[in-house]
């Protein structure tokens, strides 16, 4: 037996154990490798007229023993001989896939995938014994390589006649955590097969078994064997456009699991320049069914020349597009020493940079040519993309302004910031929006009536988020945002004002009753026929103070409210008699429009049974 030349068994403990956390990869790593090896056969025909490649000839084979337990991987590729086997076999490490790739200068689409030369001791991930048999193209020698583990090898010439490699699995015997004689059927090797190779552009074949009624039989069934194709071969994003068909899009869709149902968008991208890459994204039509749990994960599939390295690349879409879906290949990711993870480098960044662009611009394009298909969209995911704008200190606010849709008073439909400040008024300075649970409860709230009268649009905030992002967002187009409760009409601040000194007993009186409630009570011309409303200053605004309460740990935040009074409702009249001659009944109405002004804020009664007794005493 020999030794592995350059390493320890502590070494290959750490590949089996440390470098590889998915057992299943082993499969990927070997018919990866054994895609290589076809490649190599390729590229060397191109060069030596004693070889021909037809594409036919070439194949990966996967048979297995159940009564032997063994797994076999088989491919006619170049092969190896004694030296290479000793070479890239007994080094551990040692890629000759990598090293092929720099001397035979590789610029095609026939992409080497072999970077490292560690792949193959995946192997031991599930086999107690590995046999290499192997025949390099052109000799008529066969060899055989054959390992138990990190102790060491053996290699010797066999009198068997063989094209290409052949690999031999014994699988390690079964324990109470791990069955690994899964690995010996057929579902479960057109599994992994499918998940992380179903691109590996030559075929694998699988003996497949079924139960088919015996030829004449009506009810005797027999067992049936036959060869299969497993894999694709040629991923749809290898594929000119103009091949592919919408459904062509909607089948692989579905086929990837990606959703059930009918994506509202989808766009083929394929880049050569700094970074090469293909890719193809949607947008689903409507949120998965976890979209609003923690359980949900966004990403992309990411694959490196065809084969599946990621199941969920999170890098490569931002939060805000997190719904999108879809895959990305690339032959120009450094990745690391398994394949499993990827190093963080200027490549996929930059892949993450261009995607952001492409969706952005294709939802762009989505809201300017189909804008009924658009507010479809924003139903579903709008939210994610206010949470965009609010998130990071309002770093992605110039990516995100343009695609926020809002519903608005004009026509009662949804509207975008530049379409409203395209119908903007010259004499109008703000962009004015109002807060509630609802459009039809901000249409009949006190913040509304006054914009509405003097046929100002508004948009209607009727989500948590929404004030929040813009607050962060702050100005479009160079127009502020505005609460519609600052809208003043002309004369209103000169009415306001006069309003103010002439009833300041008044104000000041109901203030002293509401102490620790308001921090001031003042007239409002923007009041017709509502008598109250709460009004708040400073940065938080009262539709914000009972979205931070409802948070989790949220605490006891207060917006500073001020109780606006309508002076010229019957009621302030009330409120006037009262305060000269009734001090009681000066208090009860004080409390009572007070409370009558929170609930019309959607806010909670300190004293409901209070507020009752009080309404009841104002009847009778």
């Amino acid at each position: 037996m020999k030794a592995f030349q350059t390493e320890s068994k502590r070494i290959l403990d750490l590949m089996i154990n440390s470098v590889y956390k998915n057992r299943e990869i082993f499969l990927r790593e070997l018919i990866s490798n054994a895609s290589d090896a076809i490649d190599k056969m390729y590229y060397k025909s191109l060069t030596d007229d004693d070889l021909t490649f037809n594409a036919d000839d070439y194949y990966i084979k996967i048979t297995t023993d159940s009564e032997a337990r063994t797994l076999t991987i088989e491919d006619t590729g170049i092969g190896m001989n004694a030296s290479d086997m000793e070479s890239h076999l007994g080094i551990i490490a040692n890629s000759g896939s990598f090293k092929f790739k720099n001397e035979a200068k590789i610029e095609d689409n026939h992409e080497i995938i072999g970077q490292f030369g560690v792949g193959f001791y995946s192997a031991f991930l599930v086999a107690k014994k590995v046999d290499v048999y192997s025949s390099l193209a052109g000799e008529a020698t066969t060899n055989k390589w054959s390992s138990e583990g990190a102790e060491g090898y053996t290699l010797e010439q066999v009198d068997t006649e063989l094209t290409g490699t052949k690999i031999v699995l014994t699988l390690k015997d079964n324990t109470e955590d791990e069955s690994y004689d899964d690995f010996l059927q057929t579902h479960t090797l057109r599994r992994i097969i499918k998940k992380y190779s179903d691109f590996i552009r030559y075929p694998i074949k699988l003996d497949v078994t079924t139960s088919q009624l015996k030829e004449g039989s009506e009810d005797e069934y027999e067992e049936v064997t036959k060869e299969e194709i497993i894999n694709s071969q040629i991923p749809i994003w290898k594929k000119n456009k103009s091949e592919l068909t919408d459904e062509d899009y909607v089948n692989f869709y579905r086929e990837k699991h990606f959703g059930f149902d009918q994506p509202l968008l989808h766009t083929h991208i394929s880049v050569d320049g700094n970074v090469s890459y293909q890719a193809i994204l949607y947008v689903p039509g409507s949120a998965p069914f976890d979209f609003h749990t923690p359980d949900y994960k966004k990403g992309l599939e990411l694959y490196s020349s065809g084969v599946l390295i990621m199941d969920k690349c999170e890098d490569l879409v931002p939060d805000y597009f997190n719904f999108v879906k879809g895959i990305v290949d690339s032959e120009d990711l450094s990745l690391n020493i398994s394949r499993e993870v990827l190093q963080n480098d200027r490549q996929l960044t930059l892949i993450a940079k261009n995607l952001q662009t492409k969706i952005k611009n294709e939802l762009a394009k989505l809201m300017k040519n189909d804008f009924d298909q658009y507010v479809s969209f924003f139903e579903s995911f709008g939210r994610t993309l206010k949470f965009g704008v609010y998130s990071d200190f309002g770093a992605n606010k110039e990516v995100l302004q343009d695609l926020l849709i809002f519903e608005s008073s004009h026509e009662d439909k949804y509207t975008s910031l530049a379409a409203y400040v395209e119908r903007m008024s010259e004499s109008q300075e703000a962009i004015y929006y109002a807060t509630g649970e609802s459009k039809e409860r901000i249409k009949k709230s006190p913040q509304a009536e006054s914009l509405l009268d003097a046929g100002h649009e508004i948009l209607y905030f009727t989500h948590d988020v929404d004030e929040f992002a813009i607050k962060m967002l702050m100005t479009y187009a160079e127009k502020p945002f505005k609460p519609a409760a600052e809208f003043k009409a002309e004369g209103d601040s000169k009415a306001d004002e006069e309003a103010n000194e002439t009833f300041k007993d008044i104000f000041e009186a109901m203030g002293e009753k509401l102490e620790g409630k308001v921090s001031a009570v003042q007239a409002s011309s923007r009041l017709k026929r509502h008598p109250v409303a709460l009004g708040s200053k400073g940065e938080i605004s009262i539709e914000m103070e009972k979205v931070m309460n409802a948070m989790p740990n949220g605490g006891d935040v207060q917006a500073e409210k001020v109780l606006e009074v309508n002076t010229n409702h019957e009621i302030f009249a009330a409120l006037k008699a009262a305060q000269a001659g009734d001090e009681s009944r000066f208090e009860l109405l004080t409390h009572v429009l007070y409370n009558q002004a929170r609930l019309i804020e959607g806010l909670d009664i300190e004293d409901p049974v209070g507020f009752a007794q009080n309404v009841s005493r104002l009847i009778v």
